[in-house]
């Protein structure tokens, strides 16, 4: 079992490995396209420099209008929210996951003892640990031989190194939450929460000069003292690994001192029933999915609010190259409007990858056992599955109007003159990509149940990354018209397409319609 957890932690490992590697690279390619004069390159500088709201979003930067600094900037403000969510809910699905399916009580029933096993278990997180900066580092070095970068080999790897930083802290964060959590969905919870504290720390201290040294009080401020590529200092790396060592020593005590199946913390069972949402499969599938889709809800509506606001702020510092290269992805028209269509295509992006993160929770379901004892029951395959793909259809809708609402709400603060209506409609233009992911999935699930997940997911990575090389040139027509998101038009920059968001629609719901069909015929299957 502990080498089935490595090699899904190293494969784990790698496929993210490369996305970060990517990101590295489209940070340079699109910043020597996009800022192709150094007074663009100083306008763009000057507008971060000066906007709290980014600053606290992304962290801090320098030197960002050398192609070193805003590489550093970019890549490591994106990543470290990436890579610290993956990091958490990986963790937490290989070990109190693995304990919540029974899968546990087996292995520790053999000569392997709870802190053994636990520290077996530790073990495969940090192999894929070090395939994650190994396919990073790999990347990286490419990309920073390019004619635009020409970072030394040792910068490279430090870089690396910074990016992968948060991915092992809360890889840490996770096993220790699996610990004192009795569930997963607690300890899930329990680590998103220190991850949320450590984030909004960072953001307090990214406000403001006299708040720098609240930088300090949390570890993702201390990666952020890393400066990769732009003067690198490894002292923070002590503090780093010294919470990354107290971290895993108490999970290995608390694994060893705890019954297996329990928490430190008490588990729920004493709290009144709660059967409002189980009159059906309809409303049991919105009980199940209701904190997710809430979740999504509430990171759209803040990320489409600072982007309302600083919208017409980057806009204003643009060069014909960036223009150029929006012009690439389909908008018509340059400036404020351009950004808002790149925008959407970015939450189309954030949608598909809801739409995913649905068809990896059924699949769950089925994996987990939970499917069989529903299905015992005289209710019918299709009707299960159809009550969470409605549920599923329909928030995705909401968290599309909740963008164009939080992207109109903060363009108001800033007097941005777009009307609502225009944005809601570029929001809910966003959809139909949502929905072909979707369907894929669902299709996937029908088929290849246990690849259903990486499948999803699979075509979001894919379509978002060819999409961003579409931008810099580095990308083909034929390539691009493999991307699920160039077939949405970038609104309001450019001319609705009603052919492309049909034929994205049709295709999602035939894609759900075919899944349904083989699920109900193939036998309930496990891992």
């Amino acid at each position: 079992m502990i080498r089935l957890f490595a090699g899904r932690s190293a494969r784990s490992g790698l496929i993210w490995g490369l996305v970060f590697g990517v990101i590295v690279a489209s940070s340079i390619t699109q910043f020597t396209t996009a800022y192709d004069t150094p007074q663009s390159r100083h306008e763009i500088a000057a507008t971060i420099g000066g906007n709290g709201a980014l600053r606290a979003v992304f962290g801090s930067g320098r030197a960002l209008e050398t192609v070193a600094g805003w590489t550093a900037w970019r890549s490591l403000g994106i990543v470290t929210i990436v890579g610290s969510l993956w990091a958490l809910l990986a963790a937490t699905r290989w070990l109190r996951g693995e304990e919540d399916s029974g899968r546990w009580e087996l292995l520790v029933t053999g000569q392997t003892t709870r802190r053994g096993a636990a520290a077996q278990a530790v073990a495969a997180l940090a192999l894929g640990l070090a395939v994650l900066w190994g396919a990073t580092a790999a990347v990286v070095l490419v990309a920073g031989r390019l004619p635009e970068a020409h970072f030394a080999v040792t910068d490279s790897l430090f870089l690396a190194l910074a990016l992968v930083a948060p991915a092992a802290i809360f890889l840490a964060v996770g096993a220790l939450s699996s610990q004192v959590a009795p569930t997963r969905r607690q300890a899930s919870q329990l680590a998103a929460a220190v991850f949320g504290g450590a984030y909004l720390m960072r953001a307090v201290g990214n406000s403001g000069p006299h708040l720098r040294w609240v930088q300090w009080t949390t570890p993702l401020g201390w990666v952020q003292h890393l400066h990769p590529l732009t003067g690198p200092s490894p002292l923070p790396l002590l503090p780093v690994a010294a919470l990354i060592a107290v971290l895993v020593a108490a999970t290995l005590m608390l694994a060893g001192a705890r019954d297996v199946g329990a928490g430190v913390l008490p588990a729920r069972d004493a709290s009144p029933p709660h059967v409002g949402l189980l009159g059906g499969p309809l409303r049991l599938a919105l009980r199940l999915e209701r904190m997710t889709w809430l979740s999504w809800a509430a990171a759209l509506a803040v990320m489409s609010f600072l982007f309302g606001i600083v919208a017409n702020a980057v806009a204003s510092a643009s060069s014909t190259a960036l223009e150029g290269a929006l012009a690439r992805l389909g908008a018509g028209r340059g400036g404020v409007a351009a950004y808002r269509g790149l925008f959407y295509v970015i939450i189309g992006a954030a949608l598909a990858f809801a739409a995913a993160g649905h068809v990896a929770a059924t699949r769950e379901e089925e994996t987990d056992g939970h499917a069989d004892t529903l299905l015992a029951l005289p209710l019918a395959r299709i009707t299960w599955l159809g009550g969470r793909l409605a549920v599923s259809v329909v928030a995705l809708g909401g968290l599309a109007l909740i963008a164009g609402l939080g992207g109109w709400a903060g363009s108001a603060t800033q007097h941005g003159g777009v009307g609502l209506p225009r944005l809601l409609g570029a929001a809910l233009n966003t959809l139909p990509a949502a929905l072909l992911v979707l369907g894929v999935g669902t299709l996937a699930h029908g088929l290849v149940p246990r690849r259903a997940g990486a499948v999803a997911h699979g075509v979001v990575a894919w379509s978002f990354i060819v999409e961003m090389l579409g931008a810099t040139g580095t990308s083909g027509r034929l390539l691009l018209d493999l991307s699920v998101f160039h077939h949405v038009a970038p609104l309001p920059a450019a001319a609705f397409r009603p052919s492309g968001a049909a034929a994205l629609a049709g295709l999602g719901m035939a894609g759900m319609l075919a899944g349904s069909a083989l699920f109900h015929h193939r036998d309930l299957a496990g891992f």
